[in-house]
């Protein structure tokens, strides 16, 4: 994996729209974890990023925790779930730099539980988050990275949308392979105008979210993963930089499993 960073990449300031400065990327559910994670990476390679999340505290505290001064980072306050308030969010970082050249769609939500206890309502405010946030906030980035001839849109899915894996709810699992028939979809539409869309699947990784669902149950799935523990928040960050990269023109409607052997194909 190549640093976007170092010429050719991402932070290569010839490729931005605004000749002189680096590309802009936008994450969501930056908050803590996954997105977290991600948001450090991008930014570590040189690229201004937003960090969207509905927790206006924890977004604020990561963001100044990578740049103190705000001056590559923005920190934006949204939920995902809020079709108006995201549009309202973009709108600011284009006002302070410019439309997202880099799109990652990380943002999600987990509700344990069995297939035959969940709610309707529960069940549609799960998709939501997991999933028909993926189409709006594509829907609204890709025009202008189409526009421009070149564009990077990455969809955090999981192992539980391949596999149907219910520990962290069917719901989710549902959704989650939503996002990956999403993904190609996207790809085939944006793939003539230079823009690639891809998706990662990790297994359980260590993040909040995966600790809050017991330390049984943690334990448990370190347990069946044939490394032998859980995924760590940076590396999968290392893969996401890497779809993010000039290097990984090549490569759209990809599904990119991340999970220490336990889904090998």
């Amino acid at each position: 994996m190549s640093d976007p960073a170092s010429g050719g990449g991402p932070a290569a300031a010839t490729d931005s729209p605004v000749p002189g400065t680096p590309r802009v990327a936008l994450v969501t559910g930056a908050g803590r974890g996954l997105g977290a994670a991600i948001a450090a990476r991008l930014h570590g390679l040189g690229l201004r990023v937003a960090l969207l999340d509905r927790d206006a505290d924890s977004v604020a505290g990561v963001a100044r925790g990578l740049d103190p001064g705000l001056d590559a980072v923005l920190p934006l306050t949204a939920d995902v779930d809020d079709a108006p308030a995201v549009e309202a969010a973009l709108a600011q970082v284009a006002d302070r730099w410019h439309a997202p050249d880099v799109l990652v769609n990380n943002a999600a939500r987990t509700v344990p539980g069995s297939v035959w206890d969940i709610a309707l309502e529960e069940w549609d405010s799960v998709m939501t988050t997991n999933l028909r946030s993926v189409l709006v906030l594509t829907r609204l980035c890709a025009p202008a990275m189409r526009e421009r001839g070149w564009g990077r849109v990455v969809n955090l899915s999981s192992l539980a949308g391949q596999q149907g894996g219910t520990l962290a709810g069917a719901h989710y699992s549902a959704a989650k392979a939503g996002v990956l028939a999403l993904t190609k979809v996207f790809a085939r539409e944006l793939a003539p105008y230079g823009v690639t869309v891809n998706a990662v699947a990790p297994a359980a990784v260590r993040t909040p979210a995966v600790d809050e669902l017991g330390a049984e149950a943690v334990a448990a799935a370190a347990k069946s993963i044939p490394v032998g523990r859980l995924g760590r928040p940076a590396e999968v960050a290392a893969l996401v930089a890497y779809l993010a990269s000039e290097d990984a023109g090549y490569v759209t409607g990809a599904t990119f499993d991340i999970n220490g052997g336990s889904h090998m194909r």
